[in-house]
């Protein structure tokens, strides 16, 4: 399990308004990209709209589809490309790690944001930083990695607070002061050969799974094979049995048997709404007694099993219905096996070449009143946006390879 969850007393990490890091790291920028997440290569689009709206004297937000390690250093291409600083929320737990990651995410303009609990200091810094203007705030508003390219997940409804709070206070300095969100779509394109590339890594899994590797078969059918196999022994691990049926219905049925008993624990019943979610209120009823240093340390590792499960369930869930098939592009096969990789060690090999395709999109403008009945508009026209931009990058790439 990746270090996600701290059960420490959150310090809140302020933004550091510094600009000498920010452009000094833009010249290691690209070997950084190249080393840590193989992108060997990258096209930004739209820059000239995020310009506009930085010369309008616009409060902004940019929201990025968040599918890989790689997007927060990604985002600094923007930078490059706009000669401009940003600030950017990002979870306690990222300052966290190493002490090295700790201080260039800082000096990049990084700000914590506690998701165990309800962060007003955060809220209310970001709001802060919309209303100023100074410099453009980096939202990922799907809350976590999703490994899936070409797929959305359920966006967080902060990112409107945010944004419409910031309005209502610009409004109030002057009229005519706007607040807009820039949906910001990321779509890797990988250029490699990708058997090549995921052959050693699946070979590697296989014999984790004690099988002879099965260097004859297909991609796609390595990757189906290794899935059911993975899928049996979770079954087995929380269930005590191995079910039959669709693979994708069973883990959504293994998935709820591993959040509903602690929902009932420590929740009073089972809950509704994304696994994301679900995740997110269970570890903020577990955590606080173990930051207070409340419990026995017989209770401490209870708590830290139950957390374990979550950590898993929430895995389970960024497994798409249907994401590899005979038509699928290399992209999804990397992504799947980086996923089966990170399950088993908690590590990825890196894959290259990867060249990044960056859109930034036409500004949404936000409104200080939502509408009350209905989805916030804000939200529709941003989820609308990045899924037609993702989109139309993927039809992009599989148009050049079909060339």
């Amino acid at each position: 399990m990746h270090r996600v969850v701290i059960d420490e007393p959150y310090e809140f990490v302020p933004p550091y308004k510094g600009t000498l890091i920010s452009r000094l790291f833009r010249f290691l920028l690209p070997g950084h990209l190249r080393k840590v997440h193989g992108i060997t290569e990258w096209d930004i689009r739209g820059i000239d709209r995020l310009k506009e709206s930085m010369n309008a004297g616009h409060g902004i937000l940019l929201c990025p589809n968040h599918c890989r390690p790689s997007d927060p250093m990604a985002m600094g291409l923007i930078n490059i490309a706009a000669d401009c600083h940003t600030h950017s929320m990002a979870s306690w737990h990222v300052f966290k790690q190493t002490r090295l990651q700790t201080f260039i995410s800082h000096r990049l303009g990084a700000f914590s944001i506690y998701r165990e609990g309800m962060d007003r200091l955060a809220l209310n810094t970001a709001v802060e930083i919309v209303t100023e203007a100074t410099r453009p705030l980096i939202v990922f508003p799907e809350g976590v990695i999703s490994r899936c390219n070409d797929r959305l997940q359920s966006l967080m409804d902060g990112t409107a607070f945010i944004a419409r709070t910031a309005a209502k206070k610009r409004v109030k300095l002057d009229p005519d002061k706007k607040v807009v969100i820039h949906p910001v779509a990321l779509r890797y394109e990988f250029m490699g050969d990708i058997a090549q590339s995921v052959g050693p890594v699946l070979d590697d899994i296989e014999r984790r799974l004690s099988w002879k590797p099965n260097t004859s078969d297909d991609l796609r059918t390595r990757l189906a094979k290794i899935g059911r196999a993975l899928l049996a022994l979770k079954e087995l691990q929380y269930t005590d049995q191995i079910h039959d049926g669709d693979p994708y219905d069973r883990l959504e049925v293994l998935i709820n048997s591993i959040l509903e008993p602690h929902e009932i624990e420590w929740l009073g019943g089972p809950k509704e709404g994304t696994v994301v979610h679900r995740v997110k209120s269970l570890r903020s009823a577990i955590l606080p007694d173990m930051v207070a240093k409340e419990v026995d340390d017989a209770e401490r590792d209870r708590r830290w099993s139950h957390l374990a499960d979550l950590y898993t369930a929430q895995q389970l869930s960024l497994y798409p219905r249907g994401y590899v098939d005979e038509n699928s592009p290399p992209e999804r096969i990397m992504e799947t096996v980086e996923r089966f990789e990170e399950d088993l060690t908690d590590q990825t090999k890196v894959h290259t070449p990867i060249k990044l395709h960056m859109d930034v999109g036409e500004p949404i403008a936000v409104d200080t009143k939502r509408p009350r009945g209905e989805a916030d508009p804000v939200m529709t026209q941003l989820r609308e946006q990045l899924t037609t931009m993702i989109g139309t990058l993927g039809d992009e790439i599989a148009a050049k390879r079909a060339s």
